[in-house]
């Protein structure tokens, strides 16, 4: 009797220890293998949509007393000429403050560039508005701006009949709106300083092979704000759904302290 309950007693235990066993080995094999920790293993192969923006990284200012700069119009010195607007004309610039000083001042490498601004002011204001483009003598270039239809970012581009842009040679830029259709009231205006500048022969072979999300980024790291944010203005144009670019169109305006114009939609291109 007593040999028949210690052996009993030997096959229960063997059983539980088998029915342990068993459920150990379920549970490792029901849990999903993965390459990293936190990652899933199709994760390779969605398309990510938080932003991968590359720092922009502004360029030493220029030798020399500051150039100075405006990168929003503000309030019109004859309030009751203007509409009431918010966000105010703001020109997409890198900029950076000083004190008192404000320095508007970027880089390019086209002989001819693009200038991005968002305009509040809409057409049937009848306001009159242009682009000037001067050199450290006189106006170079300077033309119309027709007002979008609805508030919006607007881009102006030198055209082929305008003087190329000298390498090395700093130039001014003002972007004006009159609210007296007579301009007989100084306008609310934007202004700032560019300058081309040569890549090295390194950054421009790299450039002749890179996407165009890898040329933005190519700018991005080298301090070329011009090229930078229009070649991000144009990968969104088309593809406008696309969470990634709308993050990284976010993230570059909100570095240069653009946020309050960083959803507004992209308008068209003016001035040509």
């Amino acid at each position: 009797m007593k040999s028949n309950s210690q052996s009993l007693k030997l096959f229960l235990v063997i059983a539980f220890s088998c029915i342990s066993l068993l459920s150990s080995l379920t549970s490792v094999l029901a849990k999903p293998t993965s390459s990293s920790p936190g990652r899933s293993p199709n994760s390779s192969d969605r398309k990510p949509t938080r932003s991968q923006t590359p720092p922009f990284n502004p360029p030493s200012p220029p030798p020399g007393p500051a150039v100075g700069g405006r990168p929003r119009g503000g309030a019109s010195r004859n309030p009751g000429l203007c509409k009431s607007v918010k966000p105010e004309l703001t020109a997409l610039v890198h900029y950076e403050e000083k004190g008192s000083v404000t320095n508007v001042w970027g880089l390019t490498t086209l002989e001819r560039p693009s200038w991005l601004f968002y305009v509040p002011y809409i057409k049937e204001y009848g306001y009159p508005a242009e682009f000037v483009l001067q050199d450290q003598k006189s106006n170079i270039y300077e033309t119309a701006i027709a007002l979008p239809a609805r508030p919006g970012i607007v881009r102006v581009s030198l055209p082929s009949t305008a003087p190329a842009l000298a390498v090395n040679k700093q130039y001014r830029w003002y972007f004006n709106i009159y609210c007296d259709p007579q301009k007989n009231s100084p306008p609310i205006y934007v202004e700032g300083v560019i300058q081309r500048v040569n890549l090295s022969q390194t950054i421009a072979e790299q450039l002749k092979t890179a996407t165009p999300i890898k040329r933005f980024a190519i700018y991005a790291q080298n301090g070329i704000w011009y090229e930078a944010v229009t070649t991000l203005l144009e990968l969104r144009q088309k593809n406008l759904q696309d969470p990634a670019l709308q993050a990284q169109w976010r993230d570059l305006l909100t570095s240069a302290r653009l946020d309050n114009v960083a959803t507004e939609p992209i308008i068209s291109e003016s001035g040509k």
